[in-house]
């Protein structure tokens, strides 16, 4: 008896030494971003050069490949944060849920794909898209519905299969556009940095156009958690904003060596060469927002896009989808 006494003491013993140790950081966050692109640059700023750290927090990255993905991962607990289209929080609203997620901050404020053709156009217009292929990633994604709005309202262009119209494909799945584009006689498609680099530098396609100059501003990138996980962690929020706020501080005084050097070890597999052609883009296209605040009017654009989709009736009310309570702490923290 006092022999089994003492086992089940060591067992429980160890059993609580492991569930202490197996026990979740809190200083963790699991961020799941759509995809991996200097697109987010002010948040792989903040990773690399400890402005997260500063704040006590530790990040955990997944690739969710994909908007859809990326909320999926969110709702079902498997990520704190996600990183993505904003897009997605009206559909899981409209749907319906008790937990939905809210943005709470934004990051970009513009489409940041670029056109890449595999003919190139040192005069490029819109025009030559007629009675061409672009694939445009997935239907329903924010890339593919802002690019159709590009052809149709801003070039005042028809999509459709005939020879006077533009075939815009949104059967491909976000992080398959390259592969695809690459092994079909599809004359056009749209990629995020570095890709688009990338396939210039394989000699595979040219840089003709860049979406986001097109589109105008939109709300296209944010940061979201559900309700539950914000209302339980506002002091994790609000860490988490002043570290990417750091970040694209940085990205405006810094030259662009030095953001490259920030930027190389999220981007190892990326020349410098085609680092610095990205930052350069997205400098130039003005992609990021200076505030993580989200404007109504910019959420109501967003919308618009979507209609224009057939990917939307109705709108949504922008306080149910966005909270910029604690963008706004932060922001005048920061100020003062």
């Amino acid at each position: 008896m006092k022999k089994l006494t003492l086992f089940l003491a060591l067992i429980f013993a160890f059993c609580s030494f492991s569930l202490v140790g197996c026990k979740k950081d809190n200083n963790t966050i699991r961020l799941n971003e759509t995809t991996h692109s200097i697109f987010y640059a002010p948040l792989y700023v903040a990773i690399n050069l400890g402005y997260f750290e500063a704040e006590n927090l530790k990040i955990e990255l997944t690739n969710g490949g994909g908007s859809n993905n990326s909320m999926t991962a969110l709702i079902s607990n498997e990520a704190d944060i996600a990183l993505l289209g904003p897009e997605t929080a009206v559909y899981v609203v409209q749907g319906g849920t008790t937990n939905q997620p809210k943005i709470f901050g934004q990051l970009t404020k513009r489409d940041g794909s670029f056109l890449v053709s595999k003919t190139n156009t040192d005069n490029f217009s819109w025009n030559d898209t007629i009675g061409k292929t672009i694939i445009g990633g997935r239907k329903g994604g924010l890339p593919a519905m802002t690019l159709q709005y590009v052809i149709e309202k801003v070039a005042g262009l028809e999509i459709g299969t005939e020879a006077n119209q533009v075939n815009l494909r949104t059967d491909v799945e976000f992080n398959l556009t390259a592969s695809v584009y690459d092994t079909t006689d599809a004359q056009y498609c749209t990629l995020f940095e570095p890709n688009a680099s990338d396939l210039v530098a394989q000699n595979k396609g040219h840089i003709v156009a860049s979406v986001g100059q097109e589109s105008g501003e939109i709300p296209y990138t944010c940061f979201m958690a559900t309700e539950n996980y914000i209302n339980k962690n506002p002091e994790k929020i609000k860490k988490f904003l002043r570290a990417v706020i750091k970040g694209y501080r940085f990205l405006t005084t810094a030259t662009v060596d030095q953001i490259a050097d920030a930027l190389t070890p999220s981007f190892s597999t990326s020349s410098r060469e085609a680092i610095i052609t990205s930052i350069n883009s997205y400098v130039e296209s003005d992609a990021w927002v200076s505030t993580p605040v989200m404007k109504e009017s910019a959420f109501d654009y967003l919308q618009n896009v979507m209609i224009n989709a057939g990917e939307l009736k109705t709108k949504v009310k922008f306080n149910d989808i966005v909270d910029n309570k604690y963008a706004l702490e932060v922001i005048n923290g920061l100020n003062n």
